[in-house]
């Protein structure tokens, strides 16, 4: 049984294990003070060509986005995200909880899109009889694998900044979209400058991407990043062994590892998806980084778990479901082989 689960099935990358187990026994300095943390941030300071800029570690993902927008965010505020968004379906109400709405926009292929999200803010200018929609979050990638190419996000950058408005970014798979190829030829190749030229805040997944756990917070807005600490405390985000964040992000940024690997991920996600179309399965979505959406009998499904686990995203009501399947940077290419080959075998005998 081989699992298309997820991107975090495996531990993490050896050479993070090997820096860890070297770590282990030496003394750091507590919260974030030590010195991988001061080299992480000195590095991507380089790297943005800002030495002032705000950076952070987080723990996981949900932290993250329920950390970055109380800091963002006053009690009479909300966050506008698009209805297949993270903070909206899969995270419990963590942001409810906080006390800021999650105000919803209609989707395309995941992505929140202009024409949308204007529609929402103009309903929620009917002040005070609504909460004030202050902020906008999005995901790179999307829940659905799809990536936002430098014109779309410089569009939504615009408008926020036209109406007064924070852009947060979840980068949980951020990784996936830097390293996609699926962009539109005529668009620009997307950098982390690129994100934090755009945005007000955004992290930096390495859970998703090769870390062990681990997310790292830049927040280009220096009135939000003021006592960002503070929310980051108070939320349980400050880990006391906070080198063990950071040392994981040394490696993975050393020679750009980061890229390599979650190019192998976007590689075996593209085979994978080229083998399912040549089965004559349609996908849901386009295969854009490291996850594939794909349209299936549910007796297909059923089959194809005989050998393979992933999630059956959605049941349709013509009898079929939405397939999702998630490659990593450990997925073996062999395995993309022999699940493809068992769907050939499966729909030719239908």
């Amino acid at each position: 049984m081989f699992h298309f689960l997820n991107d975090y099935s495996e531990s993490a990358h050896p050479d993070i294990i090997t820096a860890m187990h070297d770590a282990h026994l030496q003394q750091h300095k507590g919260y974030g003070f030590d010195e991988y943390s001061e080299r992480v941030r000195d590095q991507i300071k380089a790297q943005l060509s800002d030495p002032d800029i705000a950076i952070h570690f987080g723990i996981t993902g949900t932290q993250a986005n329920l950390v970055c927008i109380d800091a963002m965010l006053t009690p009479i505020d909300g966050i506008i995200a698009c209805d297949t968004g993270h903070i909206a379906v899969n995270e419990a109400g963590a942001i409810e909880a906080t006390g800021h709405k999650v105000i919803l926009a209609e989707s395309k292929d995941g992505k929140l899109t202009i024409e949308a999200l204007d529609k929402v803010r103009v309903r929620h200018s009917f002040t005070p009889h609504v909460v004030r929609a202050k902020a906008v979050y999005i995901s790179n990638t999307t829940e659905l694998g799809t990536v936002y190419s430098y014109h779309e996000l410089k569009a939504i950058s615009d408008y926020c900044r036209k109406h007064d408005m924070y852009l947060f970014m979840d980068g949980a798979r951020l990784g996936a979209a830097i390293a996609s190829s699926h962009a539109n030829p005529n668009d620009k190749d997307m950098s982390i400058t690129d994100y934090a030229q755009l945005t007000d805040i955004f992290w930096f997944g390495g859970t998703k991407m090769g870390a062990m756990f681990g997310e790292i917070l830049i927040i280009p807005n220096k009135k939000i990043a003021t006592d960002f600490n503070i929310y980051l405390k108070r939320h349980g985000g400050l880990m006391a062994k906070g080198y063990l964040l950071a040392l994981q992000f040394e490696v993975l940024l050393k020679d750009n590892k980061y890229l390599e690997l979650c190019h192998h991920a976007n590689t075996m996600a593209k085979k994978l998806a080229e083998g399912i179309q040549s089965c004559g399965i349609e996908l849901f979505v386009p295969a854009q980084s490291n996850q594939v959406f794909a349209l299936m009998p549910q007796a297909l499904i059923a089959t194809l778990k005989n050998d393979f686990e992933f999630y059956e995203w959605e049941q349709l009501d013509n009898g079929f479901s939405i397939a999702r399947l998630v490659t990593s940077w450990a997925t073996p290419e062999m395995q993309v082989d022999r699940f493809v080959q068992l769907l050939q075998k499966a729909t030719s005998n239908n």
